[in-house]
C-alpha cells in the first residue's frame, strides 16, 4: 500500500480534465465579449430618433390613405429579375408622375426611390438593380404627395403585388 501513496502526482495543469472543465466558461466569456462588441459597434437602424415627429406624420399619412380611397386608386407592381425591370400599372391615367419607394425591411442603405411617369393606359416601368430576397415596404405616392398607397412585398415569394387603399 505504501507504493501507491509514494507514486509521483503530476501537477494539475498536466491533466486534461481541468482544461476541459475550464473550456466551457472560457468559450462563453469570449462569445459574450464578441456579442458586446457587436452591440456597441453596430448601429440599430430600426430605432427612430424623433418619436413625436413620427407620431404626427402617421396622422398625415392616414389622411393621404383616405384621399387614395376617395379617388379609387390602385397600383399593381411586378419585378422581372432577368431584365432588371420593375413594371406596374395604375388604374387611373390622370395621376401624373408617381414616386415609388421600395424600403428594405432592415437595411436602409438598400432603399430605392424612383419617379415614374405612367403612359396613357396607366402602365409604367423602371430599371432596377437585382432586388434582394427580402421583405420590402412599398410606397407609391402622387407627385404632390397628396395621396399614397402602401404595402409589404415579400420578393421573390410574391412575384406581383397590388396596392389598395386601406
Amino acid at each position: 500500500m505504501s507504493s501507491i501513496l509514494a507514486a509521483p502526482v503530476a501537477p494539475w495543469w498536466k491533466h486534461r480534465w481541468p482544461w476541459l472543465l475550464m473550456a466551457g466558461p472560457a468559450i462563453i466569456m469570449a462569445a459574450t465579449g464578441y456579442a458586446t462588441y457587436l452591440a456597441i459597434q453596430t448601429p440599430d437602424a430600426v430605432v427612430v430618433g424623433d418619436y413625436y415627429k413620427q407620431g404626427k406624420a402617421i396622422n398625415q399619412d392616414l389622411r393621404r390613405d383616405h384621399v387614395a380611397a376617395q379617388l379609387g386608386l390602385s397600383v399593381g407592381l411586378g419585378y422581372d429579375a432577368a431584365n432588371g425591370l420593375l413594371t406596374g400599372r395604375v388604374n387611373r391615367a390622370d395621376t401624373g408622375p408617381l414616386m415609388v419607394s421600395l424600403s428594405h425591411a432592415t437595411q436602409p442603405e438598400k432603399d430605392l426611390k424612383l419617379i415614374v411617369v405612367p403612359a396613357a393606359d396607366g402602365s409604367f416601368s423602371a430599371r432596377l438593380p437585382l432586388l434582394e430576397r427580402s421583405r420590402w415596404v412599398v410606397l407609391v405616392e402622387g407627385e404632390k404627395r397628396d395621396w399614397r398607397l402602401a404595402g409589404a412585398w415579400i420578393w421573390p415569394k410574391q412575384r406581383e403585388i397590388t396596392l389598395l387603399p386601406d
